[in-house]
Formats: C-alpha cells, structure tokens, sequence
C-alpha cells in the first residue's frame, strides 16, 4: 500500500472510533456531556496548537493536531513525539509490607526488583482473567503504580479494598507525559544530562529543566524513549520546553494507537479483558518465575495450568492480503470457512505499510505462518500469522 492510499484510508476513518486509542475509549452512549468532561493540565496548549479533541475515558484528549495521524506516527518513528497521557492514573503504595501485598493482587515478581526497577504487570481475577495491566515501579520506600485511565477508579478500589486505605495514595495533583522516540533520549539529556544514563524499564527522580519531575525509561510505542510523571502546575511548562527542541512535536491518541499496534502492544479492554488470561493474551513472560506458585495470586491455578497444558485459543499477529482493513469483532475464519477466532485489534499501520492486525485464534491456527482468513463486510480476505511485532522494537538495552 502506498502512502497516499493509506493517508486516504486513514482519513476517511478519522471520525470512527478504530482510529482513536480505544483502550478506555466511552461508547457514544457512554460519553458525558463536553461541560462535564475532565480536562488535563495541558488541556489549553493542545488547543492552542490545533489539537482535534475528543472524548476519552471521562476527558477531553486529543486525538491528533493538525498535521495529522500519519505524519505524527512517523515523525515519533524518525524523531521524537510528546503525548499527553495525564488521564492514566498515578498512585503510590506506602507501609512495611506493600510488595507482599501487591504481590498477593498481581503475578509479577514485585520483591525481584532492585529500587529504581519497573515491571509491566496485570491485575489478575479469580478466572485467571485480566482487570487492567499495569506499571509498577520499586521506590526506596514505595511503590509507583501507573494505571489506565478508564480503570482506574476500579482499580483504585481494587488496592483500597485489599491493602487498605492507609496504604493507596492517589496522586491527583501531578499530569504524565510521554517523550517518544530515537531523539527522545538526546532531547531529555540536554535538560537532565542523567536522563540519558537510565536503563530500560528503570525510573529516578530527576530536575528538568529546574522541574522535579519523576522519570521513566519507558512507553507504549515500541520506541525509545521516556515517561514523565510532573507537578501538575509546572507540565505546561515542561510541555513547552521539550515541544522548543526542533525533534519534537505534539503527538495524539491516534499516533499512540498505530504505534502501539505496530509494535504488538496490547490494548486493555480489547485485546485484554476479564475474561483472557495473560497465557492467552501471550504475557506467559509476566508470570515471575518465583511466582509460579499455587494460589499465590488471583486465578493462579488456572494461570499455572495453562502454563503446563497449553490454553484453547493465543492472541497472534495477522497480515491480511491487498489494502482491506479489519477491525475489532472482525471473524478469523480457517481454511474450511470454519471461525476460529475473532480480531481485536486492527487497522493501518504507517511504518509497515499496510494492513495490520491482532486476534484471538483457536491453539491449532496459532502457528506463524498459518493461512487464515477475515471476514471483512461478506468477504473472505486471505491473511497469514506473522511473528510481532509488525515493526521491530527500538528500545533502549
């Protein structure tokens, strides 16, 4: 597919929610009334800068500038992109035993990770299934959690409900931004030289710029990059500062959406749900080792069982014949017409260049390289599983 035909497909979806980073994303029934919407701190330079906003998870975001969905998704991929990601959720754990107690709620190996150490993790139930993935971050003495947005309340009161209210603090006075990209480190070490020695899935705190600011290398990309946890009062500030450096640019949902679906990432609420388990969602790698223990947290049996005995269905990657874009819901049939599985992510992507999707298929069409197909609109459009990510990871080692 070339460039102007997938601009134009993009294009002529920029009103459908597919475009949009569906994670948290209101059903139109759902969505408040614009005077009752949240608005982050950096709500008024997203307008000032010609942001097309929408709604999103209770919050007025913006889902691309003027510029638009592809040429942001490539700039990140060549350059830098910031994002306002200030809607997730911030929370600290405090008290003498918040890692066994977190532990006792997640399967990620918490107690592993040396001060300064971050883990993806997920919120299991008893079914095994998945509540909301999550960051965690060990701090001398406690623990950052970075949530999404359209779960945290849920997950607010999951923590209060089994740690205890002394224990959660809800940050509600500090935005979050995302610096992106293979620039991204050049950017940030010219404000904060130590930006540029954090390892990978590692946090300090560090000034930027004269702003105490919480740093993570990290993100949702598949780029290099970092997350930067600010004061509230002081992110546009900081927002105007990086935006100043001829590598960056403004960046919204429906960049954060392509890029993450390009690099493999999962999408909480579509590609992971309470009723997917991290064995079938292909996370078997956030289950710690020293966690693999019966009844050591939610639905670990289940968990531990499907480790063993293999599950009934595995999220896979798909590339679809000609320039035919399938969306969520879309059926993955086998060679019989027979449907084995169903697409929960999909859509263009602009670094590979066409057709891209995730979904859930049964354990037999799993294998790369099996033959499959989508039913899109009556159709049965050939697609072959591909190894993910469809675009090769930039992250820092």
């Amino acid at each position: 597919m070339t460039e102007g035909v997938g601009f134009g497909i993009l294009m002529s979806l920029a009103d459908s929610q597919f475009w949009y980073p569906e994670a948290d994303l209101l059903t139109h029934s759902e969505e408040p009334q614009a005077d009752k919407l949240h608005q982050t701190p950096l709500d008024a330079l997203h307008r000032e800068l010609g942001a097309r906003m929408v709604p999103f998870a209770g919050y007025d975001m913006p889902v691309q500038y003027p510029s638009g969905i592809i040429v942001e998704h490539k700039h990140t991929r060549a350059q830098a992109g910031l994002f306002d990601v200030s809607h997730m959720g911030q929370v600290k754990l405090h008290g003498a035993d918040r890692i066994a107690q977190l532990e006792s709620l997640v399967p990620g190996d918490i107690e592993g990770l040396a001060s300064g150490g971050m883990r993806y993790s997920l919120f299991t139930n008893d079914k095994g299934g998945v509540l909301d993935d999550l960051m965690i971050t060990r701090c001398d003495d406690h623990l950052f959690l970075v949530v999404n947005a359209g779960c945290k309340e849920a997950d607010i009161a999951h923590l209060k409900k089994h740690l205890g209210d002394e224990v959660v603090e809800v940050l509600e006075d500090r935005a979050l931004v995302a610096l992106q990209g293979p620039a991204a480190v050049a950017v940030l070490s010219r404000l904060a030289p130590a930006a540029a020695d954090l390892a990978f899935m590692s946090a300090a705190e560090m000034d930027i710029n004269g702003i105490k600011c919480f740093v993570s290398r990290s993100g949702y990309t598949g780029e290099d990059g970092y997350e930067i946890s600010v004061p509230s009062d002081q992110a546009e500030t900081l927002a105007r500062t990086l935006l100043a450096m001829e590598e960056v640019e403004p960046v919204g949902l429906g960049a954060r959406d392509s890029l993450r679906l390009e690099a493999g990432l999962c999408l909480y609420g579509h590609d992971l749900d309470p009723e997917t388990t991290p064995i079938e969602a292909a996370l078997t790698w956030t289950i710690g080792k020293r966690r693999r223990q019966p009844g050591a947290f939610p639905g670990a049996d289940i968990i531990l069982d499907q480790i063993e005995n293999k599950p009934a269905r595995r999220r896979v990657g798909l590339v679809p014949e000609g320039r035919a874009l399938a969306r969520e819901g879309v059926e993955i049939v086998d060679a019989d017409g027979t449907v084995v599985g169903t697409v929960t992510s999909g859509g263009f992507g602009p670094s590979f260049g066409g057709s891209i999707v995730m979904g859930y298929v049964q354990l037999a069409s799993a294998a790369v390289d099996t033959e499959l197909g989508l039913v899109v609109r009556g159709k049965t459009i050939p697609a072959k599983v591909v190894k993910m990510p469809f675009v090769a990871k930039s992250f820092a080692k």
